[in-house]
């Protein structure tokens, strides 16, 4: 059974820093590409990272790019994302998911989701 469980999430303020993990059972880890995707109130779930299962290829939205870190460790089976200067319009609920096949992009290609960690950024 696959397991996803994501932490780090919490209430910063405006240019701050967060690290989210996202801890992975069930599977051979390094096997599988991972991703980062995010939804907020409202809105449809939206890309934000994703990472190859060597850790040597990485993606990201645009709009994170050069703010957002994603990076793996596959002998603690963990994903990462360190977020930083972060703004009040990063505020969502973040989930770690394992990609099956198709683009790293969209979460149709993603298989197995977590249940979310919040992100609160307070201007």
């Amino acid at each position: 059974q696959v397991q996803l469980v994501e932490s780090g999430g919490g209430l910063v303020q405006a240019g701050g820093s967060l690290r989210l993990s996202c801890a992975a059972s069930g599977r051979t880890f390094s096997s599988y590409a991972m991703g980062w995707f995010r939804q907020a109130p409202g809105k449809e779930r939206e890309f934000v990272a994703a990472i190859s299962g060597s850790g040597t290829s990485t993606y990201y939205s645009g709009s994170m790019k050069g703010r957002f870190t994603i990076s793996r460790d596959n002998a603690k089976n963990t994903v990462y994302l360190q977020m930083n200067s972060l703004k009040p319009e990063d505020t969502a609920v973040y989930y770690c998911a394992i990609r099956g096949q198709g683009t790293y992009y969209s979460g149709s290609s993603y298989d197995y989701w977590g249940q979310g960690t919040q992100v609160t950024v307070s201007s």
